[in-house]
């Protein structure tokens, strides 16, 4: 049974696939949130993902282990920054659902500048 894109994104791991200008796919474990029927992840701001995906749109999704390995097929979708407006939004919400690595997470981001100042937030819907 195919899943469709709510199935995948309720899982704890993701594989998130993004495409680079020529098509070449560049997968990356994630972590993400579902928020009615879109997905949000909170990234780095410079994140290769996100040069990526400001000039492909189009993604894959797919359920995984927790260091990447593909446990369904992937699924469309389509992928947008969000304004850095969002990024605490999104942010808190990921520390939410992922709060036994929130310690190291808060920490890293404090270190290195700063929440707004490091991510941003990325929002999945599916594909048409």
């Amino acid at each position: 049974m195919a899943l469709c894109f709510q199935d995948v994104i309720t899982s704890k791991y993701l594989l998130l696939t993004t495409f680079t200008k020529d098509g070449r796919p560049k997968p990356t474990p994630i972590w993400g949130v579902p928020d009615g029927d879109k997905l949000l992840v909170i990234t780095d701001d410079g994140s290769w993902k996100v040069r990526r995906i400001n000039n492909t749109p189009r993604v894959t999704i797919a359920r995984s282990a927790a260091l990447g390995k593909p446990k369904s097929e992937p699924v469309e979708g389509i992928a947008r920054v969000l304004p850095k407006s969002e990024t605490r939004r999104v942010y808190n919400a990921v520390l939410k659902r992922y709060w036994y690595h929130a310690w190291w997470f808060y920490a890293h981001s404090i270190v290195r500048g700063g929440i707004d100042k490091v991510h941003v937030g990325l929002e999945i819907t599916p594909a048409a």
